[in-house]
């Protein structure tokens, strides 16, 4: 754990910000010494410090762990022989096309992880098990991959929370009404602002003052939270500043991300942002590889 010099408050390892103050947590801070400590088994102290290999993922796991950190598979008593390289993730079906690419997922320090090789047609989510075996956000059958060239087109399987492509910083994005996007931790949607038909009755209300459309936080599959219209000239979105901030979400960045109007369309555009901004995949889509997508919990990279 890290303990953040300004408010004490403890965060994980790999947080980079404070959940408590939003202040950056430097790198050099003393972690607090977890307070559990496991049993001595009968061998010794030697070998609880020796790692054995996970059979699943090649993740070195201690002697004295029941589940493997990495991807949360169930250890055997005996240590299994240290596995050459990490191994690819099991299926839940088998393809008859032939290998397409393949998905690296990225663990919280950004280290890569388990190697999921790809086959036309595959079809992942958290029946396919693997490294999303246990994440209660992955859908049974999440997410479906098929060949594209060049790279690989996903395909968004009607899953509860969605496939999220990470943006390019400083590149435009367009939204469309109903366009789903997420920053840190929060859940955003964009709507535009309906408008009378010509010779029909108005709606009642504030006339339109031109705003280019409003965002909607999501706080559930049919519950919103705050609404903010945009403005002709945009908004800026972040932890301490611009137009609406999140002081509370430590993975947003100070300036994050902004909504503006380009070339005829409303755009989402990445500031920078240390964690990124992801917008959800409406229909399927080619990534390219080296793109990173959001599944559940899970991060993976298109390699």
């Amino acid at each position: 754990m890290i303990v953040c010099p300004t408010c004490a408050k403890e965060n994980q390892d790999h947080y980079k910000f404070c959940l408590g103050c939003g202040g950056e947590l430097p790198r050099d801070v003393a972690r607090k010494e977890n307070q559990f400590r496991p049993q001595t088994p009968a061998e010794g102290m030697e070998a609880a410090k020796r790692p054995s290999a996970c059979p699943q993922c090649g993740t070195d796991v201690p002697a004295n762990f029941k589940f493997c950190g990495s991807c949360g598979h169930v250890m055997s008593q005996e240590a299994p022989a240290p596995a050459a390289a990490p191994a690819a993730a099991p299926q839940a079906e088998s393809f008859a096309g032939g290998p397409i690419g393949a998905l690296i997922h990225l663990q919280p320090d950004g280290s890569p992880g388990a190697r999921i090789e790809l086959s036309d047609g595959m079809v992942l989510g958290r029946s396919s098990g693997g490294v999303f075996e246990g994440d209660v956000y992955a859908s049974p059958e999440h997410f479906r991959v098929s060949s594209a060239v060049p790279g690989v087109a996903v395909e968004d399987l009607g899953s509860l929370n969605g496939v999220f492509l990470r943006l390019t910083p400083e590149v435009s994005y367009p939204l469309k009404d109903g366009s789903v996007f997420r920053i840190g931790q929060e859940i955003i949607r964009f709507e535009a602002i309906p408008e009378s038909p010509e010779g029909e009755t108005a709606i009642l209300g504030s006339p339109n003052p031109g705003f280019l459309g409003r965002l909607v936080l999501v706080t559930g599959p049919k519950s919103t939270g705050n609404c903010f219209c945009i403005p002709p000239e945009g908004l800026h979105l972040g932890r301490e500043r611009g137009d609406i901030v999140f002081p509370d979400d430590g993975y947003v960045s100070g300036l994050h991300c902004r909504v503006h109007f380009e070339n005829g369309q409303v755009m989402l555009t990445d500031l920078g942002s240390s964690n990124g901004s992801y917008l959800c995949l409406r229909e399927k889509t080619v990534v390219q590889p080296g793109a990173l997508l959001l599944v559940g919990q899970q991060l993976l990279s298109v390699a």
